[in-house]
Protein backbone atom coordinates (compact mmCIF):
# COMPACT_ATOMS: atom_id res chain seq x y z
CA UNK A 1 0.00 0.00 0.00
CA UNK A 2 1.35 3.28 -1.10
CA UNK A 3 1.14 6.15 1.00
CA UNK A 4 -1.52 8.46 1.67
CA UNK A 5 -1.59 12.16 3.36
CA UNK A 6 -4.56 12.72 5.85
CA UNK A 7 -6.17 16.10 5.78
CA UNK A 8 -8.26 17.84 7.85
CA UNK A 9 -10.20 21.35 8.42
CA UNK A 10 -10.84 20.34 11.73
CA UNK A 11 -7.44 20.29 12.68
CA UNK A 12 -4.57 23.24 12.38
CA UNK A 13 -3.14 23.34 8.55
CA UNK A 14 0.71 22.33 8.69
CA UNK A 15 3.13 25.32 9.87
CA UNK A 16 5.83 23.59 7.86
CA UNK A 17 6.68 21.49 4.65
CA UNK A 18 5.00 18.27 6.22
CA UNK A 19 1.17 16.57 6.91
CA UNK A 20 -1.00 16.75 9.28
CA UNK A 21 -0.89 12.55 9.09
CA UNK A 22 0.15 9.86 6.95
CA UNK A 23 -1.28 6.61 6.46
CA UNK A 24 0.46 3.60 5.31
CA UNK A 25 -0.02 -0.24 5.38
CA UNK A 26 -2.92 -0.11 7.97
CA UNK A 27 -0.57 2.58 10.17
CA UNK A 28 -1.31 6.11 10.25
CA UNK A 29 1.54 8.43 11.22
CA UNK A 30 0.26 11.77 13.05
CA UNK A 31 2.49 14.72 12.97
CA UNK A 32 2.96 16.84 16.77
CA UNK A 33 0.23 19.23 17.30
CA UNK A 34 0.33 22.28 19.38
CA UNK A 35 -2.12 24.04 20.55
CA UNK A 36 -3.14 25.76 17.40
CA UNK A 37 -6.71 26.88 16.51
CA UNK A 38 -7.72 25.20 13.33
CA UNK A 39 -9.27 28.25 11.94
CA UNK A 40 -7.72 31.06 13.44
CA UNK A 41 -4.05 28.95 13.32
CA UNK A 42 -3.18 31.05 16.03
CA UNK A 43 -1.87 29.01 19.56
CA UNK A 44 -4.55 28.63 22.26
CA UNK A 45 -2.09 29.71 25.08
CA UNK A 46 -3.11 29.50 28.34
CA UNK A 47 -2.15 26.55 31.00
CA UNK A 48 -0.88 23.08 30.18
CA UNK A 49 -4.31 21.92 30.96
CA UNK A 50 -5.52 23.83 28.04
CA UNK A 51 -2.91 23.49 25.45
CA UNK A 52 -3.29 19.62 26.32
CA UNK A 53 -6.78 19.81 25.53
CA UNK A 54 -6.45 21.52 22.69
CA UNK A 55 -3.56 19.14 21.19
CA UNK A 56 -5.75 15.97 22.27
CA UNK A 57 -8.54 17.70 20.26
CA UNK A 58 -6.44 18.47 17.45
CA UNK A 59 -5.08 15.00 17.38
CA UNK A 60 -8.70 13.35 17.50
CA UNK A 61 -9.44 15.10 14.43
CA UNK A 62 -6.66 13.66 12.18
CA UNK A 63 -7.52 10.49 13.62
CA UNK A 64 -10.65 11.04 12.69
CA UNK A 65 -9.93 11.78 8.93
CA UNK A 66 -8.02 8.44 8.82
CA UNK A 67 -10.66 6.57 10.02
CA UNK A 68 -9.42 5.94 13.59
CA UNK A 69 -10.08 6.62 17.59
CA UNK A 70 -7.43 7.01 20.22
CA UNK A 71 -8.65 3.18 21.26
CA UNK A 72 -6.85 2.75 17.62
CA UNK A 73 -3.47 4.51 18.80
CA UNK A 74 -0.08 2.05 19.69
CA UNK A 75 2.61 4.86 20.23
CA UNK A 76 2.33 8.66 21.78
CA UNK A 77 5.58 10.82 22.08
CA UNK A 78 4.93 13.61 24.30
CA UNK A 79 6.77 16.71 24.68
CA UNK A 80 6.83 19.69 27.19
CA UNK A 81 8.63 22.93 28.23
CA UNK A 82 8.15 22.43 31.76
CA UNK A 83 8.29 18.96 33.13
CA UNK A 84 6.58 20.20 36.19
CA UNK A 85 3.80 20.08 34.73
CA UNK A 86 4.11 16.61 33.94
CA UNK A 87 0.84 15.31 35.95
CA UNK A 88 -1.29 18.06 35.09
CA UNK A 89 -0.76 16.77 31.37
CA UNK A 90 -1.21 13.83 32.89
CA UNK A 91 -5.08 14.67 34.64
CA UNK A 92 -5.80 15.82 30.37
CA UNK A 93 -4.22 13.10 28.78
CA UNK A 94 -5.85 10.36 30.48
CA UNK A 95 -9.54 11.88 29.81
CA UNK A 96 -8.96 10.39 26.03
CA UNK A 97 -8.69 6.96 27.18
CA UNK A 98 -11.59 4.64 28.09
CA UNK A 99 -9.38 1.77 28.30
CA UNK A 100 -6.23 0.30 28.58
CA UNK A 101 -3.68 3.59 27.17
CA UNK A 102 -1.22 3.44 24.17
CA UNK A 103 2.60 2.88 24.80
CA UNK A 104 4.19 6.58 25.08
CA UNK A 105 7.34 8.53 25.65
CA UNK A 106 6.99 11.77 27.59
CA UNK A 107 10.26 13.87 26.75
CA UNK A 108 11.11 17.55 28.18
CA UNK A 109 11.80 20.26 25.42
CA UNK A 110 13.83 23.62 25.87
CA UNK A 111 11.34 24.78 23.23
CA UNK A 112 8.51 24.00 21.09
CA UNK A 113 7.05 26.18 17.53
CA UNK A 114 5.11 29.24 18.18
CA UNK A 115 6.24 29.20 21.84
CA UNK A 116 3.68 26.24 22.84
CA UNK A 117 4.05 24.54 25.92
CA UNK A 118 2.82 21.26 25.18
CA UNK A 119 3.46 18.75 21.90
CA UNK A 120 1.82 15.31 21.09
CA UNK A 121 2.15 12.85 18.16
CA UNK A 122 1.29 9.69 17.60
CA UNK A 123 0.81 6.35 15.68
CA UNK A 124 -2.14 4.75 15.28
CA UNK A 125 -3.74 1.35 13.76
CA UNK A 126 -6.74 1.44 10.73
Amino acid sequence: MAKQGVSTVRAPKAIGPYSQAISSNGLIFCSGQIALDPVSGELQSGSVADETRVCMQNLTAVLDAAGATWADVLKVNVYLTDFDQYAVFNEVYAEFFDEEPPARAAIGVAALPKGAQVEVDCIARV
